[in-house]
C-alpha cells in the first residue's frame, strides 16, 4: 500500500467529515471509496512523477481530476436514487477506474527509478 496515498487521504478527512466536501452518500462509504481512491491515485501519479523526473505531471493531473470530476461530470449528473453511490470522488465508479489504471501503471512500476536508487 502507498504511504503518500495514505497521508493524502487522512489529509482529507477533515473536510470530508466536517465541511461539505462528500457527495451525500453515507459518510462510512464515501470515507471509504475516497480514500481507495486517493491510495490508488498515489500509484499512478508516483509513477508519473518518477517515470518524468517532475512534480509538474502529478499537479496537472491532480488539477485535471478536479476540474474534470468536480467542476463537469459532477454537474452533468443526475443525482437521483443511488446514482450517487457510483458517480463523483465519492463513488464505486471512481474506485474502480482509477484502481484499473493503478493496477495498469503499478505493472509498469520497473519503467521508474525507484526513489531510494537516486
Amino acid at each position: 500500500m502507498s504511504l503518500s496515498g495514505c497521508i493524502w487521504a487522512v489529509w482529507h478527512y477533515p473536510a470530508l467529515l466536517f465541511a461539505d466536501y462528500n457527495s451525500g452518500t453515507q459518510p462510512a462509504f464515501a470515507l471509504t471509496c475516497f480514500t481507495l481512491m486517493v491510495i490508488a491515485d498515489s500509484f499512478i501519479l508516483g509513477w508519473l512523477r518518477l517515470k518524468s523526473g517532475s512534480l509538474w505531471t502529478a499537479t496537472v493531473f491532480h488539477a485535471s481530476h478536479n476540474l474534470f470530476i468536480q467542476a463537469i461530470f459532477d454537474r452533468i449528473t443526475a443525482r437521483a436514487g443511488r446514482s450517487l453511490y457510483i458517480t463523483t470522488e465519492f463513488g464505486a465508479g471512481m474506485v474502480l477506474t482509477v484502481g484499473v489504471f493503478a493496477l495498469y501503471f503499478w505493472t509498469r512500476r520497473k519503467e521508474v527509478a525507484s526513489a531510494g536508487s537516486q
